[in-house]
């Protein structure tokens, strides 16, 4: 690392710097993945206890017993990013010029704090029933900890951009349309994320058993109505609206000539993985719920959001840097 007195920090590209904020974003992935896999196949509540497992760091049988590996994983993947976060903020602290750099580190180490606290309240009020809404306190935290993930996510993206090497040395350019869309796009993708966590915890997966329709015989809206049955139709048509403003922000950065060919390229990247994920959606469907496919469904939903953060905060570049920002 870098001397840690002030004179030594640069705002310049640090190769080694670069490549482990990238290593902490790409980490965040295998921890959704573990989370979504642990959702998938009921076993969030495999361990009562937290943050130990059955008291242990290294509980009997959870090598073998898919349920407490799933969740075991989830926690040991978690506290390796909880140290990923630290290290990096530590770095950037000590060798970074950029005040919104370090700030932003910071708020990565808070909210990876937050993550975990959350997380560990999923499991220790898991007992709480809530009547008003017809579940648990535990899993009220549950859908706060998906949404909270998402967050911490593109907060990493966001800092392993800024350290790369094209942000350093290569203005954006890009008009504001770019960025008025991008900045929409995000919004809608994590709306419907946050739909998404609802209805996941609220087992309502599968509240409408039909696809593309809402009803076997072609009906566009549901039969009959209740909470699960709402959440679900409005996660499908929030679908519809990411879809729109994904083809609009993919549209706005192909026709902006400033738009670099890494843009280019993230934008069919970005329309490519909505593609997937109906693909996906609909199979859940047909599979009732096939632990892989839901698994792949809510990490193909991490990476578009993810996509779509990247190329609206490449957009953004030159007013994050500009001299008031740095």
């Amino acid at each position: 690392m870098a001397p840690s007195s002030p004179s030594a920090r640069t705002a310049g590209h640090k190769p080694a710097l670069a490549a482990f904020s990238a290593l902490a974003a790409g980490w965040v992935f295998v921890l959704v993945t573990l989370g979504a896999f642990t959702t998938s196949i009921g076993a969030g509540m495999a361990f009562p206890d937290w943050p130990l497992s059955n008291g242990s760091l290294n509980p009997a049988g959870w090598l073998t017993n898919v349920a407490m590996f799933a969740e075991h994983s989830h926690r040991l993947s978690a506290g390796l990013m909880t140290l990923l976060t630290v290290a990096l903020a530590a770095w950037i602290w000590r060798s970074e010029s950029r005040r919104w750099l370090r700030r932003l580190s910071l708020f990565a180490v808070g909210l990876v704090v937050a993550q975990a606290v959350v997380g560990g309240l999923r499991v220790r009020l898991d007992p709480v029933q809530v009547a008003a809404v017809d579940t648990s306190l535990g899993r009220l935290f549950a859908m706060l900890h998906a949404c909270l993930a998402q967050a911490f996510a593109c907060t990493l993206i966001a800092i392993a951009a800024g350290c790369s090497r094209a942000w350093v040395t290569r203005p954006s350019g890009v008009g504001c349309a770019v960025r008025r869309a991008g900045t929409a796009c995000c919004a809608l993708v994590f709306l419907q994320l946050g739909i998404a966590a609802v209805m996941r915890h609220s087992f309502a997966g599968l509240a409408i058993p039909s696809f593309p329709w809402s009803r076997p015989d072609g009906g566009l809206l549901p039969a009959a109505w209740d909470f699960r049955v709402g959440i679900a139709f409005a996660h499908r048509a929030m679908a519809c609206v990411v879809a729109a403003a994904v083809a609009v922000f993919a549209a706005a950065i192909w026709r902006d000539r400033a738009s670099t060919l890494a843009m280019r390229c993230g934008a069919a990247g970005l329309v490519g993985l909505l593609a997937l994920q109906i693909l996906l959606g609909a199979q859940i469907i047909r599979t009732s719920r096939d632990p892989a496919a839901t698994t792949a469904h809510v990490l193909v939903g991490a990476l578009t959001l993810a996509a779509a953060f990247w190329l609206a905060w490449l957009a953004h570049r030159d007013q994050v840097e500009a001299p008031s920002g740095t």
